[in-house]
């Protein structure tokens, strides 16, 4: 571990305001599933939502850097760390997919399960619940997990865990910042192969975009931690916040395989950087806190909505004003839902695990 880690850990520093714009993030997402259902990209006013997913990768691979450092990682083994975050992880990974297949059997709005035999039904939902990638279902445009589509990015935060504890967390910042850039090479040429665009990972045809998507972005967001490329600022979660829905609001035009890329490779890091050395105003603290705390029930649980409104929306073509309605109070429920579920589901079995680990 290197004298900067050593300094930064002594401080046993929480960054509430990455927290805090790890909800934000979550939230756009859910505005941008609902809104793509609605409308084509050029018409979608947050059609870059979906770059919310890169920036959790390099929020996550800042975080797993600076809580699971060599030290750490060393003196609890790896497969406590498995153990440990399979613990934080999976708990919502199994709820998400609980959710999916009820929505699914139940939708009002669409007879789809009466094309699937009981046994495929069953091990898509398998290997959703397992996190095994499925993509087996034709009228769900081959997601990976047809029942949770949003698990294509757990997927690949499982991979780079593993990855992590097998190697990443023992190089050198060197060859750290030399595979960093190579990956920014693999992620440039997926977005031109693409045709200009990164919104590919979650199907079986765009399948190993999520890998380059995921390298990069864990690896840079390791590289911000160990390189100490925290910059300290007056900056406070409004105006971070701001900066980070600009992303977001990019207009969705020719340029993409050009906004995109820098968006991904500069925008976001630099974000995270001005995040970890900003300044937050005691007011902001708890809805910072709460915000990191909802960001992943809420990613992990509102997707089995969005297929009930796809439906919903293709049988009644509902106007403007009504989908405008739809999606506001849609969007409060579902944070709403995500609350409960962290406060009656997850946090429990999550201390119900701990807790059992301890005894063994």
């Amino acid at each position: 571990m290197t004298k900067i880690d050593s300094a930064i850990l002594k401080q046993k520093q929480h960054f509430e305001i990455l927290d805090g714009l790890r909800g934000i993030a979550a939230l756009s997402i859910v505005l941008f599933h609902f809104m793509e259902i609605v409308y084509q990209p050029s018409k979608n006013f947050i059609a870059h939502g979906f770059l919310a997913v890169d920036f959790f990768f390099c929020l996550s691979g800042f975080v797993i850097a600076y809580a699971y450092h060599q030290e750490r990682i060393e003196k609890m083994g790896i497969a406590a760390f498995f153990k440990t975050r399979l613990i934080r992880l999976h708990p919502l990974v199994v709820f998400g997919s609980v959710l999916g297949l009820l929505a699914f059997l139940f939708d009002p709005f669409s007879s789809h399960p009466e094309t699937y035999e009981t046994g495929k039904l069953i091990l898509i939902f398998l290997a959703s619940v397992f996190l095994i990638p499925f993509p087996a279902m034709p009228d769900r445009y081959f997601n990976l997990f047809g029942l949770n589509a949003p698990a294509w990015s757990l997927f690949w935060e499982y991979v780079a865990n593993i990855l992590y504890a097998l190697f990443l967390y023992k190089l050198s910042r060197r060859s750290l910042f030399l595979l960093t850039i190579l990956a920014g090479a693999g992620l440039c040429f997926v977005s031109y192969r693409a045709g200009g665009s990164l919104l590919g990972g979650w199907n079986g045809e765009t399948f190993w975009d999520g890998a380059a998507r995921i390298s990069y972005s864990f690896l840079v967001g390791m590289l911000i931690f160990r390189s100490n490329w925290i910059i300290k600022s007056k900056l406070g979660f409004i105006s971070l916040s701001v900066l980070l829905m600009l992303a977001f609001l990019i207009p969705f035009t020719e340029w993409n395989w050009l906004t995109e890329p820098l968006v991904v490779l500069f925008y976001f890091p630099l974000l995270i950087a001005l995040g970890a050395g900003a300044t937050l105003k005691q007011g902001f603290r708890k809805l910072c806190i709460f915000s990191g705390k909802i960001s992943y029930p809420l990613y992990m649980t509102h997707y089995a909505v969005m297929w009930l409104f796809a439906n919903y929306y293709t049988t009644y073509k509902p106007e403007t004003t009504e989908l405008f309605y739809i999606i506001s109070i849609g969007t409060l429920l579902l944070v709403g839902f995500a609350y409960l579920a962290m406060v009656f589901y997850d946090i429990p079995i999550r201390k119900y695990l701990t807790d059992r680990r301890k005894k063994v």
